[in-house]
């Protein structure tokens, strides 16, 4: 792989890989819950390993990946097969992979695991475990001076991985469904004129507490002081032209808020959306990508990208599905 250069003679600091949605099942293909996409449960595999294996032969290794949440599918948890069914994956990251993983949780991985599990799994790629808020799978890490990396926790606020007594549970479940009265809640509801984006109260996704937020904005305070460049990855997208409305964090518009009160963000990295996604804040420079899904991505294409970072923009160079782009920081 040629090391892409923004202007002629300049290198890149460092580089990432990004991939999103692996949703590993060893079962037949199937489709999605509207039944419109393909899945290749078993094939999303060898695409890991393609992008393991790109990754590895690159001519300038990527100094760490982001796995950006659902890196196996709900269905294991049905057949009983989630703890196999992820240290297949797991094997292939350690095996294969070039350099240090850092992991998004999904609705997936909370589909077969408690939260509990999860923070004790090789899944929680927080420095020695250790989370900035207890409980919240969030936190940061600097891979040189002037980059901060932050991990957000997409279903902080969720029934998902909670205990059915909890009141974090409780007070999930009510939130959802004072805004969905449909008995499957997996189902969305439809849209109104007043709030043309309520089809994101559903199950699968979720939303970030006032903890979280607060500590996400005195991350950012510091950042702006700094001059550093934050990049923000999560599971959900919060930037509704970045994504199918149907795929929002339930508060989206509280963590817009948080981005745009600062001056350090550059970029915010989501998943969850398969069809992928991209929006340009013209207001405040940020740059909102959503990485198209490998589940449904045909075992003959590919799903997943190299991110170049130079002081003044990123270049993201795709693969398959995903679309090369040049983001330059605002």
């Amino acid at each position: 792989m040629e090391v892409p250069s923004s202007s002629p003679g300049q290198t890149p600091l460092f580089s990432f890989g990004v991939i999103a949605d692996v949703q590993f099942a060893d079962i037949n293909d199937g489709f999605n819950f509207t039944g419109t996409n393909r899945r290749y449960y078993r094939s999303s595999l060898k695409l890991l390993y393609n992008a393991l294996r790109t990754w590895s032969q690159s001519t300038v290794r990527p100094t760490f990946i982001l796995q950006l949440g659902d890196l196996i599918d709900g269905v294991n948890k049905r057949t009983g097969a989630s703890q196999r069914a992820l240290d297949t994956v797991l094997a292939a990251l350690r095996g294969r992979g070039p350099a240090q993983v850092h992991h998004v949780w999904g609705n997936h991985e909370l589909y077969n695991f408690q939260r509990s599990e999860l923070l004790l799994s090789e899944l929680n790629s927080a420095p020695q475990g250790h989370t900035a808020i207890p409980g919240i799978y969030a936190y940061l890490f600097r891979p040189m001076v002037g980059f901060v990396f932050v991990v957000l926790d997409g279903y902080d606020v969720s029934p998902l991985g909670r205990e059915e007594h909890s009141e974090e549970y409780q007070s999930a479940l009510r939130l959802l469904r004072q805004s969905n009265s449909k008995q499957d809640l997996n189902s969305p509801p439809p849209g109104t004129i007043y709030d043309m984006f309520s089809p994101r109260f559903t199950m699968f996704n979720g939303g970030f507490s006032q903890d979280q937020l607060d500590w996400l904005d005195h991350v950012l305070c510091r950042a702006d002081q700094d001059q550093d460049k934050v990049t923000i990855i999560c599971h959900l997208p919060v930037h509704p032209l970045s994504t199918s409305r149907t795929c929002l964090a339930w508060n989206y518009e509280q963590l817009l808020a948080v981005i745009r009160a600062h001056t350090s963000v550059v970029c915010y990295m989501a998943g969850h959306d398969h069809d992928g996604g991209y929006c340009h804040d013209e207001e405040t420079g940020v740059h909102y990508v959503t990485f198209e899904g490998v589940i449904e991505t045909p075992p003959d294409s590919d799903a997943f990208s190299t991110v170049y970072v130079y002081r003044d923009r990123m270049v993201l160079e795709g693969r398959g599905r995903t679309p090369h782009r040049e983001m330059v920081f605002p």
